[in-house]
């Protein structure tokens, strides 16, 4: 099959990479504003570059996967579904919540698919952990912890445009406890501070925040995430049933380190980076994505699934503005 690439930053050179590997994908089609990053992308992968989105959408691509700015998501997902192309677009959505509605709005009644992109439902440990859950081998589930935690914070531009971090980087933990667990979020309650990087609070965002959110069925789910963690990309979660515990990320490369006498756990070089930890997850998500293309699956994770996890970290950010806990209901709008 023939995919299209719209953007070639960081994360949609690195898709360029990841396609180009997969037996499904023949050719690939490429645009980005920075003549560079196309021609780049064109000597790397023998991808074909076109100038424009609708160059690209005109190209004969059978899907295409959007890795712009979050500000041309909406457009671009619109024009994929209206030319008739499925579409892979990286998370959100679009930059704010009532934006994202409307695109759903949009595409209500089309048939053409729309995979957004929540990477760690296809990484095996907590695929795994999903299926453990599923099975009821851990009994009624009563604790879920989830951790982010990176090893340094993004430049200011970065942070000034993110929405915040439980928008840009807790969102995924919020994700993977609803696919998890199958349960939805009813309400949360927030804190965070700053203890690092000064631009991070000149932009009113926090650096490390905790959230305990109150599942539909009674369980309660703690959230942990930073900006600053020096020995590592840290990404785990703990699901804590009435018949069993189990654990997602304790593996070599966790970048913990224990202090008990005797303890040579974890033996391994830390993971560094979020492409390090998930490059698997990320290749079976866009396997996937070809699948969906080649109509042998739906998507695996669709604009309601990210809009769901975008109300959880809506009402992350207001707990945290306010000092106080917030229903889903209270921020979910249309």
């Amino acid at each position: 099959m023939r995919i299209g690439i719209l953007g070639l930053g960081r994360i949609g050179a690195f898709h360029a990479e990841t396609l180009s590997a997969l037996d499904a994908v023949d050719s690939l089609v490429v645009t980005d504003p920075f003549a560079d990053a196309a021609k780049a992308a064109a000597e790397r992968f023998g991808a074909e570059v076109v100038d424009s989105p609708e160059a690209l959408l005109s190209a004969g691509v059978d899907g295409i996967v959007v890795a712009a700015a979050t500000d041309a998501h909406p457009a671009l997902i619109l024009a994929g579904v209206e030319a008739g192309i499925p579409v892979f677009c990286e998370k959100p959505v679009a930059k704010t919540m009532a934006e994202g509605v409307q695109v759903l709005k949009a595409v209500q009644g089309s048939d053409v698919p729309i995979q957004i992109g929540y990477n760690r439902r296809f990484d095996t440990g907590f695929v795994n952990a999903r299926a453990a859950v599923q099975s009821g081998e851990l009994g009624k589930l009563h604790t879920v912890r989830s951790t982010t935690l990176d090893p340094a914070p993004p430049p200011a531009a970065y942070i000034a445009a993110s929405g915040g971090i439980f928008r840009d980087c807790s969102v995924h933990d919020f994700d993977i406890i609803r696919w998890v667990t199958g349960r939805e979020v009813t309400e949360v309650y927030a804190v965070g501070g700053n203890k690092g990087a000064d631009y991070i609070k000149e932009a009113g965002d926090a650096d490390t925040t905790g959230a305990i959110l109150t599942l539909d069925d009674g369980t309660i789910a703690v959230v942990s995430n930073s900006r600053h963690n020096a020995r590592g990309y840290d990404v785990r979660m703990e699901i804590h049933g009435f018949t069993d515990s189990i654990a997602v990320g304790l593996e070599d490369k966790l970048p913990l380190r224990s202090v008990e006498p005797g303890v040579t756990f974890p033996a391994g070089t830390p993971h560094d980076f979020f492409m390090d930890r998930f490059t698997a997850a990320y290749r079976a998500e866009l396997t996937a994505f070809t699948e969906v293309v080649a109509g042998t699956r739906p998507s695996p994770c669709t604009i309601e699934d990210a809009l769901e996890a975008g109300w959880i970290a809506d009402a992350c950010t207001l707990s945290l503005h306010e000092h106080r806990p917030v229903t889903i209901e209270e921020v979910r709008q249309g």
